[in-house]
């Protein structure tokens, strides 16, 4: 982390903030009155919404179990956010006491609460980054203080890309990031879509704009799209509660509305 970085003095707790919104649908605490507000408006338009944040959640807890089980030892994750636990490089520690984990974020609320993430087993190591993914080659460059990019790695993007908008090339940045792994490695990614409740989306969509910040929930086939010339693991791009849910403990929430997340793991060639 920067030295004398005062990541306080550029928190304004006025206006709702997306990384606090989403603490706040996981059950944490870092969050504040008019972000509880905001997340309460979007849940009275669309119930699924708290459902969406966790099974975002229990997703990469599912697939860091799948990639650890594949002898996959290096991490990295784009947008982490507020410190939630158990946290990726917890799991990922638990099955291999030597992984390698760099957390990447620009966020100044992330900054401030980066201590939580900075723990690793003594074998292993965990690291945090100051970087925007707008910026992959600053990504690469400063993960590569941590990770070795001759060897294989996980490049996780959770229910980061449905804040990209299309004016910021989100499938450029992507392939960018994919083209400096090595062969081996794997792209995992959650994404809201607008598939199943377009109204719902769109007037949630309008939400965030009037707040000042982006939403873009995509449909299937421009989920699909980020994962081009790679190849979908089992079962392929799914609903985040039926990709490998018995990878749990984690359950995804019961009834019968869709989930609007559409998930995937897949390898690079």
């Amino acid at each position: 982390m920067t030295d004398g970085f005062d990541a306080a003095a550029r928190i304004d707790t006025s206006k709702m903030h997306p990384a606090r919104v989403y603490d706040y649908l996981l059950g944490g605490k870092t969050n504040y009155v008019v972000d509880e507000e905001f997340a309460e408006g979007m849940i009275a338009v669309d119930p699924t919404v708290r459902n969406t944040a966790m099974s975002n959640r229990w997703f990469m807890h599912r697939a860091t179990r799948w990639l650890a089980g594949r002898g996959v030892g290096q991490y990295m994750d784009i947008g982490t956010g507020i410190p939630t636990e158990p946290n990726l490089h917890r799991i990922a520690q638990q099955a291999d006491p030597t992984s390698r984990i760099v957390y990447v974020d620009n966020d100044p609320i992330v900054l401030r609460h980066a201590e939580a993430l900075l723990d690793s087993t003594p074998e292993g190591s965990t690291d945090y980054v100051e970087a925007d993914v707008r910026d992959p080659a600053q990504i690469v460059e400063k993960a590569g203080a941590t990770l070795d990019f001759k060897q294989p790695i996980a490049l996780s993007l959770i229910a980061l890309l449905h804040f990209v908008g299309d004016e910021d090339d989100a499938y450029g940045i992507v392939s960018r990031l994919v083209d400096a792994l090595p062969a081996g490695s794997y792209l995992v990614i959650a994404h809201v879509t607008g598939d199943f409740a377009p109204e719902e989306s769109a007037e949630v969509v309008a939400r965030y704009r009037r707040a000042g910040s982006t939403l873009r929930p995509r449909t299937k086939k421009e989920v699909e799209q980020f994962f081009d010339g790679m190849d979908l693991v089992e079962p392929g791009l799914a609903l985040a509660p039926d990709w490998n849910p018995d990878l749990g403990p984690d359950q995804p929430p019961a009834g019968d509305t869709p989930v609007p997340v559409y998930v995937g793991v897949a390898r690079k060639r």
